[in-house]
């Protein structure tokens, strides 16, 4: 499994790890999403390379901004 770790900022609580959470489990081929605001942290898995164009659009689309580690 693949997995690409991203620094998300902007994000302050549960509710922000939530709408990351959401908005990144629509990508097809995600699998796992794994999201902390404490640490800015996201890290997204899934079985094939993970696009990470659609990853920052969806980031994007929850309210925030994002860039690959």
């Amino acid at each position: 499994m693949a997995a690409n770790e991203y620094r998300v900022t902007g994000m302050t609580c549960g509710h922000c790890e939530m709408s990351v959470r959401e908005e990144v489990e629509t990508i097809e081929g995600v699998e796992g999403v794994e999201v902390s605001a404490q640490t800015g942290r996201l890290i997204v898995s899934g079985a094939a390379g993970i696009d990470d164009a659609q990853v920052l659009a969806a980031v994007e689309e929850a309210g925030y901004t994002a860039v690959r580690v």
